[in-house]
């Protein structure tokens, strides 16, 4: 039996040759009819998904094999460690990169909704990983809540570099993104939200 690269919520990610297979698992709390659709629905978006951005010649996983009713993606396995890893020693370097390549999404409207350094992998480039969260949106706040998840997983999961590395990110993203102005203005005011609401919560 191959032991899983990753257990997630919904799927197990399993090596194959060089392959990974991401098998999103049944529910059992779920009613079985609801639980085949919901996987089918959701494998069939990730994999609209990832090859709308191989047509765009971003990086991320490819495509081989789609089995809709397993509930069955096939990629390409990409070889290398997770951003998570090694970024607070070079943050420097993979900050502004991070910034470019959410920029290009967003450029295309594709929202990741993930965004985090666990779901990118540091190859030959950053290439990220994981788009079933992801959707098509020209909403200025969709592209401001990516951001914004960004900024908390950087500051949860790498405050020795926080916030020098956002304000990297932040930096190459208004460069590369023409629409950059609107997007940032509208995170300043998520991030304002999201500190209101922790205050509030911790008074009540």
């Amino acid at each position: 039996m191959q032991k899983p690269l990753a257990i997630g919520a919904e799927a197990v990610l399993t090596k194959s040759g060089n392959r990974v297979l991401k098998h999103r698992i049944r529910k059992r709390y779920r009613h079985a009819a609801l639980d085949r659709k919901l996987r089918t629905l959701r494998t069939r978006h990730e994999a609209r998904m990832l090859t709308r951005l191989q047509k765009l010649e971003f990086p991320a996983p490819r495509i081989t094999k789609v089995d809709e009713r397993r509930g069955l993606l096939e990629m390409g396995f990409i070889d290398g460690p997770l951003v998570r890893d090694v970024f607070d020693k070079r943050h420097r370097q993979l900050a502004p990169e991070i910034g470019r390549k959410l920029a290009q999404l967003h450029a295309q409207h594709i929202i990741h909704g993930d965004v985090t350094t666990s779901n990118m992998i540091l190859s030959k480039e950053i290439v990220f990983i994981d788009f079933g969260l992801g959707f098509l949106s020209r909403r200025v706040e969709d592209k401001a809540v990516d951001l914004h998840l960004l900024d908390r997983a950087l500051e949860s999961r790498h405050y020795l570099t926080y916030p020098k590395s956002m304000e990297r990110v932040l930096a190459a993203y208004r460069e590369a993104y023409p629409e950059a102005a609107a997007v940032l203005a509208r995170y300043e005011e998520v991030k304002k939200r999201g500190r209101y609401k922790g205050k509030r919560q911790q008074t009540i």
